[in-house]
């Protein structure tokens, strides 16, 4: 999913749905994406209507989270993870899953502290910072 543009983000998104209806089979990035989407049941029905939710938009100000943003979001986290980086994620990752007990719940603490870098990053013009991501993980 690197360098996506927001219709083939989505459309990703669209098509792992389908292909899990259809008991088609799922390449290693679809399986990631389905394990999200599943956790998600709130997003299934958008998932399910493609004509209405391709394009949409989910301005900030209307105070409605955009579910393609979110559930990417879970898998820049899981790939993260997976490869510990930046170095110390996945430790501070295990310190609040102890703490949470729960993984999901984890996986949105952990999100927000991410979309605080990156929203940073974005205004200061700048390379993300994982000084700031840790520091919002370790409060």
């Amino acid at each position: 999913m690197y360098k996506l543009s927001r219709h083939q983000s989505r459309q990703f998104f669209f098509d792992t749905w389908h292909k899990y209806h259809h008991e088609e089979l799922l390449s290693d990035m679809e399986r990631i994406a389905l394990d999200i989407i599943l956790l998600h049941p709130e997003y299934h029905s958008i998932l399910n209507d493609i004509e209405n939710y391709h394009d949409k938009d989910y301005p900030p100000e209307t105070g409605s989270t955009n579910p393609f943003l979110h559930m990417s979001m879970h898998i820049a986290i899981k790939e993260q993870l997976s490869i510990d980086q930046p170095a110390g994620i996945r430790e501070r990752f295990n310190r609040l899953q102890k703490k949470n007990n729960n993984e999901h719940k984890t996986m949105h603490q952990i999100m927000e502290c991410l979309a605080e870098m990156l929203w940073r990053a974005q205004r200061d013009q700048s390379p993300p910072d994982a000084s700031i991501y840790f520091k919002c993980l370790d409060k």
